[in-house]
């Protein structure tokens, strides 16, 4: 039977959250488009993160020919509360990056971009709101969004190997008042293959970074360098996508007691995700998906999950621009964990407008 057009744009959709941008200039080699989404949700649980969760993402892509061989780029994304009262700020600058691109030979951009360990951590993001928390955290070393990131990309190898990606990426020093979201200088490189347009791909991902003097004196976690190593692999075909993620992270991952008064960094950390999902015909999208994180080695603590939990989702698409979604955070970790990480479970109802 032929997959519905509603069937296929919502495969596009998934593979790329901003597929569907709008096209607002395209002359004498310069392009733009701009994006976004609305996603009025509420949670519901038993911890603080019950209530309104409703923002706004907002973003453009821009281009410039300068000759042949040599294009200009920028992207910025921005996403703003709508949960909060008007006098409160509730805006943040998610990507703000700008770079040049030469024909076969890569691109290299510099800002605020995603890290490259994000390379093998997206693939098992996808949950339908929850998820993409074991490795990664935004302003985390180079796992997810941050900054001072300069980047070189390469695909299909130099235009000598179909599938097979290079990223490279070095990350200037940020020392913050919060020591969770600092690093020093730090290096990354990811290698993706996909065994030339196979419907199986596999990847892997490797940082080091320098630690700042502040985060070794935090309650957890001691040494110069953090680290971590990420491998993953996907499938994505005949409406089924499957991906798996491992990683382990030393003196990466933050560490915090509930009441906050106790932070820092895991020792070691082991980190596995996984998602299955299905595409019907008729815009239906249920998701299974299991996420854990493993502290080892925290001082006074030994080993201890982080985050552990299983997670149950369903999106519909009306259309390729409105869908709406249940996700069920089912969390395992222990209710007596000596850490007093929260041990409720959530659940997100929402509705999302997205062109």
């Amino acid at each position: 039977m032929k997959k519905s057009t509603l069937a296929l744009v919502v495969m596009s959709v998934v593979a790329s959250a901003s597929v569907h941008a709008a096209e607002v200039y395209n002359k004498n080699g310069n392009k733009l488009d701009v994006y976004g989404k609305v996603k009025a949700q509420h949670y519901f649980s038993d911890s603080s993160s019950d209530g309104d969760n409703t923002y706004v993402r907002f973003g453009f892509k821009g281009e410039t020919q300068i000759n042949e061989e040599l294009t200009g780029f920028g992207r910025w994304e921005a996403e703003f509360a709508g949960n909060k009262d008007e006098s409160t700020s509730g805006q943040k600058t998610r990507l703000a990056f700008a770079g040049l691109k030469w024909a076969q030979f890569g691109s290299i951009d510099y800002g605020r971009n995603l890290g490259v360990l994000y390379d093998v951590a997206a693939w098992t993001d996808m949950f339908p709101e929850f998820g993409g928390d074991s490795l990664t955290r935004t302003d985390n070393f180079m796992t997810k969004r941050s900054t001072g990131l300069a980047t070189y990309r390469n695909t299909d190898f130099f235009g000598m190997v179909d599938g097979l990606d290079l990223t490279l990426q070095y990350q200037g020093k940020n020392e913050r008042d919060n020591e969770l979201k600092s690093n020093g200088d730090g290096f990354g490189t990811s290698l993706s293959y996909d065994f030339g347009g196979s419907d199986f791909a596999i990847s892997g991902a490797y940082a080091k970074s320098d630690r700042t003097d502040g985060q070794n004196g935090l309650s957890f976690g001691r040494g110069s360098n953090a680290e971590a190593w990420a491998a993953g692999a996907k499938y994505d075909a005949n409406d089924l996508y499957v991906a798996a993620m491992y990683s382990v992270s030393e003196n990466m991952t933050p560490v915090q007691t509930s009441d906050d008064d106790i932070f820092g960094f895991a020792n070691k950390a082991e980190h596995f995700e996984a998602v299955v999902q299905y595409q019907f015909d008729f815009g239906l999208r249920p998701s299974l998906g299991y996420v854990l994180t493993k502290g080892k080695d925290i001082e006074g603590v030994g080993d201890e999950d982080l985050v552990n939990y299983i997670d149950v989702g369903v999106t519909y698409y009306f259309n390729k621009n409105m869908s709406a979604m249940v996700d069920y955070k089912i969390n395992q970790i222990d209710s007596d964990n000596q850490l007093g990480i929260n041990d409720d479970d959530v659940v997100a109802v929402g509705v999302t407008y997205q062109f």
